[in-house]
């Protein structure tokens, strides 16, 4: 019995939550600003890249590198507007993380994590890897207290005019657990 209290112990200190890839371990660049967010959110944001899928670590890098130029180059952003990223081969990627504000939905930004899947799902899902990695990501947030046991999840179509995280997907999304439109 005091292994088992042990290991919960050892869960509650992030040790059950999926390899996170930092910043620095996929080449990202440097943030040019960073706003605190106060944790625990209430809110989590599904999203899709709109872009290409990947299916490997290496490819899913390429793109998360992509992703964040166009934020930062394109839109004017400091820095990638997701909190994470998820590949298709069910790896995560450090955005802004979990304690910085996104740009990653209006309204919503400082009181939730972006977790945007990389690819187009309009017409297909996300990879169960992808998606298991999504939604292990979501358990890890609640279990290190940045996500509220209690968080809503929303399609980032729920909260604002956007065809986000696309038809598919969305329709996927809706099954999950806590999802309110």
């Amino acid at each position: 019995m005091l292994r088992l209290f042990a290991f919960l112990a050892l869960c509650a200190l992030a040790q059950c939550c999926p390899t996170i890839l930092t910043k620095s371990q996929w080449g990202g660049r440097a943030p040019t600003c960073r706003t605190a967010m106060a944790t625990p959110v209430t809110y989590v944001v599904i999203h899709h890249t709109a872009g290409a899928a990947c299916s490997s670590q290496s490819t899913c890098i390429t793109q998360a590198k992509n992703i964040q130029n166009m934020h930062i180059n394109t839109n004017g952003w400091c820095d990638i507007g997701y909190s994470f990223l998820v590949g298709g081969d069910g790896s995560i990627f450090e955005g802004r993380g979990w304690t910085s504000v996104g740009a990653h939905a209006p309204n919503y930004n400082s009181n939730s994590i972006g977790i945007s899947l990389i690819g187009t799902f309009t017409s297909s899902n996300p990879t169960t890897a992808a998606q298991n990695a999504a939604k292990n990501l979501i358990s890890c947030g609640v279990t290190r207290g940045y996500i509220k046991s209690a968080y809503i999840l929303k399609g980032h179509r729920n909260v604002t005019a956007t065809e986000c995280p696309g038809n598919t997907f969305y329709n996927t999304v809706k099954t999950w657990p806590r999802f309110q439109a």
